[in-house]
């Protein structure tokens, strides 16, 4: 897949391994600074230097502005649960173990109209609630690779 503003072409995640969970792609033009950033457990999205809108998945052009001067910043990983779904049947042997679990999009209290899919560690399904408190931590996946998760918080910590 090409995207706007590069002469690359890109894919979403690296080839899945059987029995292994999918990684993401480290050589992939527009998300290599969110993956890095989440390898040091920061986590960072872009943002427009034209008009400071927050983007993610990370874009070649800013579909606010048009401006392709975007540039990735620390955020501090905050947020509350947008929506969420129970995964029940799933079709990666890499995710058997885990089923039932949960898939949440998280808004972020930074940029509250950026949500990331996540999973919640450590959450259980009955515990999990639309506006629930949540902070990012970061899961090694593979040697090296870490993604953002996100737990719960007390409200009272925040």
């Amino acid at each position: 897949m090409a995207y706007p503003g590069t002469a690359s072409t890109v894919t979403p995640l690296a080839p899945v391994t059987h029995g292994l969970k999918p990684v993401p792609d480290p050589d992939d033009l527009l998300t290599r600074p969110f993956w890095a950033a989440a390898a040091e457990e920061r986590l960072v999205l872009q943002r427009c230097s034209g008009c400071a809108a927050y983007h993610h998945p990370p874009v070649g052009v800013c579909p606010d502005c048009l401006s392709d001067d975007l540039a990735f910043e620390p955020v501090d990983g905050r947020g509350r649960v947008y929506s969420f779904v129970v995964v029940r049947d799933q079709r990666l042997p890499a995710f058997d173990s885990l089923v039932p679990y949960l898939v949440a999009s998280v808004a972020l209290d930074a940029a509250p109209h950026v949500t990331l899919a996540t999973n919640l560690p450590g959450t259980g399904i009955d515990e999990v609630r639309i506006g629930m408190p949540v902070e990012v931590e970061f899961e090694e996946i593979a040697p090296g690779v870490r993604i953002p998760q996100f737990h719960a918080t007390d409200e009272v910590t925040r």
